[in-house]
């Protein structure tokens, strides 16, 4: 379990009595949990555990998960907060203009002109165009994530270079 993983899923809470999970979907994928076996859960703590899924289900934009030996509300409360991962070699093939949210943390995001704004802390989804929410020295930016703004993105380098459209910083 050397390898990096990429989180499908985040616990927010148990459900019913019989160990069921109620968890967030993180990927744009969710078709991927079919045929979907095993996943490491990353608990808070840091610990790595290897889950079994018995089944699970879509509902109200979340998933229900149950996974084997966890038949009852006290053992699986023990997975709240938990990430549900899968290994980066498992992870769904993107296009060349895609990225997934974990690539895009920590780049160092500049301008056009060499202007160092900050590194990426996270991509916000906010319905429309993705926000990617850069730390600077001072404050946050927010700076959309779209093609026109984000004109260069390359992941190998950490580097994200942006043509902002004026104005875009003032606030």
């Amino acid at each position: 379990m050397n390898e990096e993983l990429v989180a499908v899923a985040k616990i927010v809470k148990s459900r019913g009595l019989r160990g069921e999970l109620v968890a967030n979907v993180l990927t744009d994928f969710p078709e991927r949990f079919d045929g979907l076996e095993t996943v490491i859960a990353l608990l808070p703590s840091g610990e790595k555990r290897e889950l079994k899924i018995e089944r699970f289900w879509f509902q109200k934009g979340r998933i229900i998960l149950k996974f084997a030996g966890f038949e009852r509300i006290e053992t699986a409360e023990n997975l709240r907060g938990a990430e549900i991962c899968v290994p980066e070699s498992d992870a769904v093939e993107l296009a060349e203009d895609e990225f997934f949210d974990w690539e895009l943390e920590n780049c160092e995001v500049e301008t056009v002109e060499g202007l160092k704004l900050g590194r990426v802390k996270e991509l916000m989804r906010t319905g429309g165009t993705e926000i990617i929410v850069v730390a600077g020295a001072e404050k946050e930016y927010l700076i959309p994530f779209a093609e026109t703004i984000c004109i260069e993105i390359n992941i190998e380098n950490k580097l994200i270079r942006v043509d902002l459209p004026e104005g875009l910083l003032d606030f």
